[in-house]
């Protein structure tokens, strides 16, 4: 490797803060997907039912999400280095209480906890890297990356199958969390040693109003949608969820407040202003919410309807899995650069052929099941999804001007990762509310009526996005800022 720009040789442990970001990253996609197969498991165990069960899944992403863009700028203040090391800590920390937890109401707390804890790791590890990868090294840093990120995305429901069904020591679903715990010490014991001390900006300002506003915004629109369909939606939901949009205004408004008093704002609102910028905010929520809502709902069926296993539930994600896999390494390597945004118009095309074939599939069921009755189904479904999550955030960032692309990126991943949390609400009520009933193929095909709404939606705003994406040379700072949250 080259000196970097200041002369000095490269940092001799660089190699290891590569393979301790991998684990931190790692952690926080299994444990976004590894609990799916944990349903049967925690009513069992702690009485859970469909509501509880939504909060221990998509609570973690609401935090998560949520806090996102306050954990960059403490990054930026106090330092990468200290940022991650406590981020990690907490991260370990919240999963061994998560695995001990004796209720599912402080399992719900602690999954909270263990969000807002990835909330201040994550946004640390690619800045991490870009200041100590440079030139040939930082790219082929990156082609490693994704690859693995990827892997970790689609290995969650399998391993979280695998752990639960193997039941070690009579511990069942609280595996899942434990397994966080050799790997969380040993990540921090060589992040401890190896990651170089780099002072922070202490300039940086830190709005906390602004950040409460996200959160408190967030949690009032993800509340009703977990607990509505149970309540019968009396007249609080609404009020809930009229108060999740006033929060969002106030925090918009607050934000053109502040950088016209000459503050630094926590989104740059002139990305406000681009239409193109926020109809692909709408764009990846709606998309991500389909696509986590009808994971979620894959599983359940699985499990809840047809009696799988832990680990036999796991591994019927792999059609789904295989598919997107097939669908984004078309749309990458293909599609993108030679007919641009078309590409990501074809994808939910195909996913909706999927969803009516996979509801044909589950129409002509049988006495007698197996994954094979609906892998064509949820195969042509996953190709779709990858063609799509292959070129949906450089087209989206095309409307973004270089300087904003930092900021820009720290919005859209905090924005999929709500719009997950959303779709598990809204999913799994719809699921839930026939399943309850016994009713597990017309649960099932509710969820598909959702799919095919929210794919309709986000078909239509694609017209909006531009044609082409950025050149090349010119996204590769976002490529850097978007990979860990753009592979599932």
């Amino acid at each position: 490797m080259e000196p970097d720009r200041t002369g000095a040789p490269p940092y001799k442990w660089r190699w290891l803060i590569l393979v301790v970001m991998l684990v931190a990253e790692l952690m926080d996609l299994l444990d976004a997907s590894i609990v799916n197969v944990a349903g049967p498991e925690l009513e069992e165990s702690l009485g859970a039912g469909s509501v509880g069960l939504q909060w221990v899944i998509g609570g973690y992403a609401l935090t998560l999400g949520a806090g996102l863009i306050l954990g960059g700028r403490l990054g930026d203040r106090y330092g990468r280095r200290l940022t991650f090391l406590v981020g990690l800590a907490a991260f370990t920390l919240t999963s061994l209480l998560c695995a001990v937890a004796p209720s599912i109401e402080l399992l719900i707390a602690f999954r909270l906890l263990q969000g807002t804890s990835g909330a201040l790791l994550l946004p640390q590890g690619l800045g991490l890297l870009r200041e100590n990868f440079s030139g040939a090294e930082l790219a082929k840093v990156f082609g490693i990356f994704g690859p693995v990120l990827g892997l970790g995305g689609i290995i969650g429901p399998v391993l979280g199958g695998g752990l639960i069904s193997a039941d070690f020591f009579g511990l069942g679903w609280r595996l899942v969390f434990l397994v966080n715990l050799p790997v969380g010490i040993a990540a921090l014991v060589v992040a401890a040693k190896v990651i170089p001390r780099k002072p922070g900006d202490r300039a940086v300002g830190i709005d906390l109003v602004g950040a409460a506003l996200v959160v408190a915004s967030c949690a009032l629109l993800v509340l009703p949608l977990n607990q509505g369909q149970e309540d019968g939606w009396p007249l609080w939901t609404w009020l809930s969820i009229a108060g999740s949009a006033l929060g969002f205004v106030l925090f918009a408004r607050r934000q053109r407040r502040a950088a016209a008093q000459g503050r630094e704002p926590l989104v740059a609102p002139a990305l406000l202003r681009k239409p193109a910028f926020t109809v692909g905010l709408g764009g990846i929520a709606l998309f991500f919410s389909g696509l986590v809502g009808t994971q979620l709902v894959l599983t359940l069926f699985l499990q809840i309807g047809q009696h799988f296993t832990a680990g036999e539930a796991g591994l019927g994600n792999l059609p789904l899995a295989l598919g997107t896999a097939v669908g984004g390494a078309v749309s990458g390597a293909f599609l993108a650069d030679r007919i641009g945004r078309v590409v990501i118009q074809v994808g939910p095309l195909i996913q909706l052929a999927g969803a009516g074939l996979l509801w044909w599939e589950l129409d002509s069921l049988g006495s007698s099941f197996s994954i094979w009755d609906i892998a064509p189904g949820v195969v042509v479904s996953g190709i779709g999804a990858g063609m799509v999550i292959a070129a949906l955030f450089s087209f989206i960032l095309a409307a973004v001007d270089d300087h904003e692309i930092g900021s820009a990126s720290g919005v859209l991943s905090a924005v999929q990762s709500i719009g997950g949390s959303i779709g598990v609400a809204v999913f799994g009520s719809l699921f839930f509310a026939r399943a309850d009933h016994g009713d597990f193929v017309p649960g099932a095909q509710h969820a598909l009526i959702a799919q095919v709404c929210v794919l309709l939606a986000f078909l239509a705003a694609t017209f909006l996005l531009p044609k082409k994406g950025r050149p090349e040379d010119e996204q590769h700072v976002a490529r850097e800022e978007l990979l860990e949250k753009s592979a599932v």
